[in-house]
């Protein structure tokens, strides 16, 4: 077992963040910080290596939370592949007008936050783990990504660099309720997942993540 070593933290931020409240059904309303899934997602851009794991452990937040509404033009299907071959043989068509519908979303303006995080080895990795946290440290300093890390939506591309030691989160304490911890996938490579939540707060700027729970 090695030591555990002070998270890494990486600072994260952009114009636009939407991080969806899963009881919402049709609109989409946007919690104040990302979901551990999603801050996950953005480490996972940045470095990620069959090795390990992330384990979030605290989001800070480093901007005052403003919100914005936007009103959107959607379409209610997806593309299917098989309609698709089909019109490769016999020509068809897709009428956008009868598929179209508008969808509001509260998301947030002008964000920025500092992701904490653990870098977990996976029982079949036997390298220390400085070698990855040093890995990491470089690709934040230098701008490095996998593919561009997103604030919950694909569309609101974040910027990343290193975190600044000075700066403090804002001074907001809010209960959040239940919030998205992960998903569970069954072992039975069926793709399903059950969903685990967690109760999540924000004090004085910090929101604390909860260890992962080992079934």
């Amino acid at each position: 077992m090695h030591a555990t070593a002070p998270p890494l933290a990486v600072r994260v931020w952009g114009p636009w963040a939407c991080f969806t409240r899963p009881e919402m059904k049709v609109e989409r309303v946007s919690y104040p910080v990302p979901t551990p899934s999603a801050a996950r997602g953005i480490l996972e851009a940045i470095f990620w290596k069959p090795e390990f794991r992330w384990q979030v452990e605290a989001i800070w937040v480093l901007q005052p939370i403003h919100y914005a509404s936007i009103l959107r033009n959607e379409v209610k299907s997806k593309a299917a592949v098989k309609t698709v071959q089909k019109w490769a043989k016999k020509p068809g068509a897709y009428i956008i007008g009868t598929d179209r519908t508008q969808r509001h979303t509260l998301a947030l303006r002008d964000v920025a936050y500092v992701i904490e995080a653990q870098v977990q080895l996976l029982p079949h990795c036997s390298d220390h783990p400085a070698k990855y946290r040093d890995q990491f440290r470089r690709r934040v300093k230098r701008g490095q990504c996998f593919s561009r890390p997103y604030l919950g939506c694909r569309e609101f591309s974040a910027a990343f660099g290193p975190a600044d030691p000075e700066q403090a989160p804002q001074p907001i304490n809010e209960h959040l309720g239940r919030m998205l911890y992960d998903l569970d996938y069954a072992s039975d490579d069926s793709g399903r997942g059950t969903p685990v939540f967690f109760e999540a707060s924000i004090v004085d700027g910090v929101m604390r993540v909860p260890a992962r729970q080992e079934a």
